[in-house]
């Protein structure tokens, strides 16, 4: 049963939020609020906050510009996971991925399948692993959002999470690059 190592240290981590949307700004950003209280009440870094508009091309450049900055462990996107043709967010940054994480995926639909039925399978939540940092691309809205995060990013961020957590294998995602390829 998964618990909390209280004797173990919490340990913050870096996490930057892009919301991609074609219509909200920073006055607006719902989702975005949402994750960044979250990142906050949990005592990591919100160290980086932009809303991109629903483009390939500038998703793709600002998730990659923060996955090469050390102070940013994880990117959490909301938005662009539907099907409508705007939503382009998972073909913008599943390219980025050198690592698919498909038990995120999985986790975050029976978590969803649970509060709205079959209609989460209008979302392709997806994450990944590039440049050495975690991406979660999650949909827009603020349950969505909520739903990701204490269903599952709460605990998997946490160092103190067993009996596994992301937080403890961070310092060794890139352990390809030292060997001198994949």
């Amino acid at each position: 049963m998964p618990m909390i190592d209280e004797p173990r240290p919490f340990i913050p981590v870096g996490i930057a939020v892009l919301t991609v949307s074609d219509t909200r700004t920073s006055a607006d950003d719902k989702s975005g609020d949402t994750l960044a209280a979250r990142i906050i009440e949990a005592g990591h870094r919100l160290e980086a906050r932009a809303i991109a508009k629903d483009d390939r091309q500038a998703i793709f450049d600002q998730v990659k510009t923060w996955t090469l900055q050390d102070n940013i462990d994880v990117v959490i996107t909301t938005g662009g996971t539907g099907f409508t043709g705007r939503d382009v967010t998972p073909e913008a940054l599943e390219p980025l991925f050198e690592k698919r994480m498909d038990g995120f995926s999985e986790v975050f639909h029976r978590i969803s399948y649970d509060k709205i039925g079959t209609s989460t399978i209008q979302s392709r939540a997806t994450g990944g692993v590039a440049n050495a940092t975690f991406i979660f691309v999650l949909p827009g809205s603020p349950g969505a959002c909520k739903d990701a995060w204490d269903g599952i990013l709460k605990a998997q961020l946490d160092y103190r999470h067993i009996p596994c957590n992301f937080v403890e294998i961070m310092p060794r995602l890139d352990e390809h690059l030292k060997r001198g390829g994949a």
